[in-house]
C-alpha cells in the first residue's frame, strides 16, 4: 500500500475509458481526505512514470502509511499484513545503490523483508458483531490470466467462508490501472464473477477507503516467497490468512460465467456448425512465453498428424497456427476470439483440449473440459495445479546456452528445439484417449 497526494489536478484514463481523478491536496490537517490516495507499490511506480511523462510539475508525494492507519474509521485488515511496503522496498532499492555494479534481480530479495507471516483469518474475525460487511482489495490479485483465474477460486472461497459468519458481504476490487494495458481485461476476469460487486481502477481516496470495513492488500504478493512455493489458489488462500491445507482440493475449483455475456451472432453460428461434425478438440500449442511454445514446425507437425490420426475429432484453435493448412477438419477461430470471455466460450465448447502451459487449462478446469497440457522444466519454480481432468506430459528443456556473457543470445543457444522433437503425436493421442 502507497498513501499520496499529487501535486497538479490530472486525470488518467484507463484501457476501458475510465477517468480517475487526481486533485491538489485541500484541507491538509485532514488526512480523511478526498485529495489523500492509497494505490498498491506498483500502480503508485505506474503513476509516477506517467507524471513524468506529462511535465515537471506533476509530482506525487508519499504521505507516512502509520498516519493514515491510526485512522478512527480506517478499516481493518485481512490476511498477511502488509505494513509500511513502501517504505521497506524503498530502503532494499537504497542498498543496492551502494553497490552499483551488482545487478539487483527482480523479486531475489523483497521476501527476506516484506512480511509473510502467517495469520488466522478465524482470530482476526473474532469479536467482529456486525451482519452486514464490506471489504475491499486493492491492487491485483494476480498478473497473468492464469494467476487471475486461482485468485479468483481462492476469492470465492473467502467470500463463501464470510458469508457464513456475515448476513452479507460485499466485495469491491480497486485494480491496477494508471499504466496497465490490459485493464480491461483484468476488469472482465474479476467482474465475472458473481460474488464481487464492483471492479473499478485504482487509486482510491482515503475517504472512500474508510467506508469500508476491512480491506486485503494484495500489493506485491507475487514477490513473496509462499507466491513462489506454492500453488497459485493455495498461494492466495494463504495471504487471505486461510489454511490451504485443511481446504478440499474438491472445492479448489475454477468458475467462469458464461449467463451474462452475449455471444456474438457469428461465433455461435460457427461453433453450432462444428459440433454438428461430431467431437472437438482445442488445439493451442503457443504462449507468450516462448520457453513454454511449442515451435511452431513441431505445432503445424503434431496438428497435421492429429488430423489423420484423429477422424472422429474436428481440431480447432483460437489462435493463428497455419494459414496454408486447408482441411475440412481443421477450424481457426482466431478471428472470433477477440476477448477473455470469446476464448472462454470456445473453450466451454470442446470436448478435448491440448494445450500448453497456458490459462487455457485453468478456464478447461472450469467447464470440466478434459485437458491434457504440456509442461516444460524450463521453470523449475512454477507449480503445476492439480485439477481431475487434467492430465500432464513433461518436455525436456535440452537447450545449452554457450554464450559466455551475462545477457542471454539467441544466436548462441544450442539444441533448442531437440527435446520438443521428442514430443510424439501417438503420446498425446494414447492419453487424450484415457480421458
Amino acid at each position: 500500500m502507497v498513501v499520496f497526494r499529487v501535486s497538479e489536478n490530472i486525470n488518467i484514463k484507463t484501457t476501458d475509458g475510465t477517468l480517475v481523478k487526481y486533485l491538489k491536496l485541500k484541507n491538509p490537517s485532514n488526512l480523511l481526505n478526498e485529495t489523500v490516495y492509497i494505490s498498491s507499490y506498483e500502480d503508485f511506480e505506474d503513476l509516477k512514470r506517467v507524471f513524468t511523462n506529462v511535465g515537471d510539475n506533476y509530482k506525487a508525494s508519499v504521505i507516512k502509511e502509520m498516519k493514515i492507519r491510526h485512522l478512527s474509521s480506517f478499516p481493518k485488515e485481512l490476511g498477511v499484513l502488509n505494513l509500511n511496503e513502501y517504505m521497506i522496498i524503498k530502503n532494499l532499492d537504497l542498498r543496492y545503490e551502494k553497490f552499483k555494479h551488482v545487478e539487483k534481480k527482480e523479486n531475489s530479495f523483497d521476501s527476506l523483508y516484506l512480511n509473510e507471516k502467517k495469520e488466522n483469518l478465524d482470530n482476526q474475525l473474532e469479536g467482529i458483531l456486525k451482519e452486514d460487511i464490506s471489504l475491499i482489495i486493492i491492487g491485483n490479485p494476480g498478473l497473468t490470466i492464469s494467476e487471475m483465474i486461482c485468485s479468483c477460486t481462492a476469492l470465492r472461497i473467502l467470500y463463501e467462508k464470510l458469508s457464513k459468519k456475515f448476513k452479507s458481504v460485499k466485495i469491491d476490487i480497486y485494480l491496477n490501472a494508471s499504466e496497465n494495458k490490459y485493464y480491461s481485461r483484468d476488469k472482465m476476469i474479476f467482474a465475472n464473477q458473481s460474488f464481487i460487486n464492483k471492479v473499478s481502477a485504482l487509486s482510491i481516496d482515503v475517504k472512500e477507503f474508510c467506508s469500508y470495513d476491512f480491506f486485503i492488500d494484495a500489493s506485491s504478493v507475487t514477490k513473496r516467497s509462499y507466491y513462489k512455493n506454492l500453488s497459485h489458489i493455495d498461494a492466495w488462500l494463504y495471504k487471505f490468512g486461510m489454511d490451504y491445507s485443511k481446504i478440499s482440493q474438491n472445492d479448489k475449483y475454477n468458475t467462469i460465467n458464461l449467463d451474462s455475456y452475449k455471444v456474438k451472432k457469428e461465433l455461435v453460428e460457427k461453433m453450432q456448425n462444428i459440433k454438428l461434425k461430431g467431437k472437438t478438440l482445442l488445439f493451442h500449442p503457443y504462449s507468450a512465453d516462448i520457453t513454454k511454445s511449442i515451435p511452431k514446425e513441431i505445432a503445424i507437425s503434431l496438428l497435421n498428424d492429429l488430423l489423420i490420426k484423429m477422424p472422429d475429432y474436428t481440431i480447432v484453435s483460437a489462435i493463428r497456427i497455419d494459414n496454408k493448412l486447408d482441411d475440412d477438419r481443421y477450424v481457426d477461430l482466431s478471428a472470433y476470439s477477440r476477448n477473455f470471455l470469446d476464448f472462454s466460450y470456445i473453450i466451454s465448447n470442446m470436448s478435448k483440449i491440448f494445450t500448453v502451459n497456458t490459462a487455457t487449462y485453468h478456464l478447461a478446469d472450469a467447464f470440466f473440459i478434459p485437458t491434457l497440457v504440456i509442461f516444460t522444466d524450463s521453470k523449475l519454480n512454477e507449480n503445476f495445479t492439480k485439477y481431475p481432468l487434467s492430465k500432464v506430459i513433461y518436455v525436456k528443456d535440452k537447450s545449452k546456452n554457450f554464450s559466455k556473457f551475462i545477457f542471454r543470445n539467441e544466436s548462441l543457444i544450442m539444441h533448442k528445439f531437440k527435446g520438443w522433437a521428442k514430443l510424439k503425436s501417438s503420446k498425446i493421442i494414447k492419453l487424450l484417449e484415457t480421458f
